[in-house]
């Protein structure tokens, strides 16, 4: 979209990485503009501030979740699934630095690839009922987890990991974990 402001990413001039950007200059965008004509930069402050502020849905517990499963759940969370690993509670994701290689989260680079970066990042947790369900959204974007939304169920998800990281999880233990996860934000 660009708009009336500055861009500065300098990781964007490599040109093996980003042939766009680099042969676009988009890495250094409007970076003679004038403080003064400058229309974006003064209000992304209240931006952030505004996005960090919105509350994550809330889910209720016997509508959203089972709360007999998301108590076993939160055990197995802290637990034997070392999910809380990376999503700590209560931020539900990775304090400071939180982006993983490829290879740690056991998937391929195709979308990795397409930051600057290279890795992916621990998202929140918050929420995630909301997408099991398809509460508020076109059917077809129902589902989609994971850093690139590649799974279509929670289950899948938990599978992936159980696999990965050979946690030994029953199904009725991955059942208990996305009780608990779809009771996210916790009271």
């Amino acid at each position: 979209m660009h708009g009336k402001g500055r861009f500065h990413d300098p990781r964007l001039n490599d040109s093996s990485r980003f042939p766009i950007a680099a042969a676009n200059g988009f890495a250094d965008f409007n970076k003679d503009l004038s403080p003064d004509d400058d229309q974006v930069t003064s209000k992304l402050p209240d931006l952030q501030f505004y996005e960090l502020a919105l509350p994550a849905p809330k889910p209720v517990a016997g509508v959203d979740f089972d709360p007999a499963a998301a108590h076993r759940g939160d055990d197995l969370f802290s637990g034997k699934a070392q999910c809380n690993t990376c999503h700590v509670d209560p931020l539900w994701t990775e304090p400071g630095w939180n982006l993983h290689t490829p290879q740690e989260i056991g998937i391929d680079s195709f979308e990795a690839n397409r930051a600057p970066d290279g890795d992916y990042k621990t998202m929140n947790l918050n929420g995630l009922f909301v997408r099991e369900e398809g509460l508020f959204m076109a059917p077809a974007n129902k589902g989609r987890f994971y850093h690139d939304g590649r799974f279509a169920t929670l289950m899948d998800v938990m599978n992936h990991y159980d696999t990965l990281l050979h946690l030994g999880l029953t199904d009725q233990e991955k059942h208990d974990l996305i009780e608990y996860l779809k009771s996210l934000p916790e009271e």
